[in-house]
């Protein structure tokens, strides 16, 4: 199964322009709101019309704007999932699940029958949605889709309105649900842990394009640019000026970093992540940044620091060894702590230095 999508659509002031094509089962859209992943699943479900053109599922041809092919939505065989469900109110769970299927009585109730033994929906058939759980109304919502057997699945958002308690079981029960479906899927947010933990590929929208593309985990560990890397959540970034092929100048951190690696002479920043750091007592050692603390947030799970950097201009002549909080808070560098750290941390001074481990910097373009 494969998909190839070059669409354009302007609506208002905003102009979609977005071409890729795939053959990876599981794929990821991430961006903020607004930049055009639910209008590009639209797209591709016939509920929005490009302006020009073309989609295609294998050799299928669901719009082509030249060739003036515009398949309606029932006849496209691909399964749309809203953020709300979009489950008929009125209808019992077997009636959702059926509503719509171009089949004979018997194939419809044969078929209702396989999605409810399908998605454990036994003794819900005559419930109506209000009368179920969110994680139950989002197995209806999967059974309805996959009882139209569709070549490709587009989720848009469909954890967006949970808390996060229920987020991260449905989130992992939705996974176990299309394990075996042979088809692609396509899943659509703004959150950068539904995208990693689903998909395999990534493209990462911004303004109605597509900013970066590729195999997900790689995206994350090596985002290529500034901008790319802050959409995978990276925290801390510095301008930075090569030395030479082993030695890269941290402008913002008054540092300069010794490197195995080749660098590349079009790197202009540096991305670290904020978990990334190694705590260092004693002695500086290699790619070591000094510990200037300028405060602390305790989390239910999670402590971070804020750092000033090493360069006189970061910190008030007064700050002393712990520094002050810059005017541009975030010119801070942070360095975030999961419980079993902090646990470990609790009962020593703070660390001298922190430590860049190579394979965890970012070397980045513009």
């Amino acid at each position: 199964m494969s998909i190839a999508i070059d669409i354009r659509k302007k609506l208002g002031d905003f102009f979609l322009d977005i071409a890729f094509d795939s053959d990876a089962k599981r794929i990821g859209i991430l961006g903020p709101s607004g930049c055009g992943k639910s209008m590009t699943l639209k797209s591709i479900a016939g509920i929005e019309k490009p302006d020009g053109g073309r989609i295609l599922i294998d050799d299928r041809v669901l719009f082509d704007h030249g060739q003036k092919i515009n398949l309606k939505p029932q006849k496209r065989r691909v399964g749309y999932m809203f953020q709300n469900y979009a489950l008929f109110p009125t209808m019992t769970v077997a009636q959702n699940i059926g509503a719509g299927l171009g089949l004979s009585n018997e194939e419809r109730n044969t078929r209702v029958a396989e999605m409810i033994e399908r998605f454990h929906l036994h003794g819900l058939e005559k419930h109506l949605p209000g009368q179920l759980s969110g994680g139950q109304q989002q197995r209806v919502a999967l059974a309805r889709i996959m009882a139209y057997r569709p070549d490709i699945i587009l989720l848009d958002e469909p954890f967006s309105a949970l808390d996060e308690h229920l987020k991260e079981r449905l989130q992992h029960e939705m996974m176990t649900m299309l394990e075996d479906y042979e088809g692609q899927v396509i899943l659509v947010s703004h959150s950068r842990d539904e995208i990693y933990r689903f998909s395999e590929e990534l493209l990462i929208m911004d303004s109605g394009h597509v900013m970066a593309r590729g195999k997900t985990a790689q995206l994350f560990d090596d985002p290529g640019t500034v901008a790319v890397a802050r959409m995978t959540g990276c925290k801390n970034f510095s301008a930075a000026e090569r030395l030479d092929a082993h030695h890269i100048k941290l402008k913002d951190w008054g540092i300069t970093l010794e490197l195995v690696q080749d660098i590349p002479e079009d790197i202009h920043a540096v991305g670290y992540r904020a978990h990334a750091f190694e705590p260092i007592w004693g002695e500086r050692q290699k790619n070591c940044l000094a510990f200037h603390l300028s405060g602390v947030d305790e989390l239910p799970f999670e402590r971070r620091y804020y750092l000033l950097p090493e360069d006189s201009d970061s910190r008030t002549e007064d700050s002393g060894a712990g520094g002050s909080l810059r005017k541009d808070p975030s010119e801070l560098i942070c360095w975030f702590i999961q419980d079993r750290e902090r646990v470990q941390m609790d009962g020593k001074p703070t660390p001298d230095y922190l430590r860049l481990r190579e394979e965890s910097i970012m070397l980045l373009r513009k």
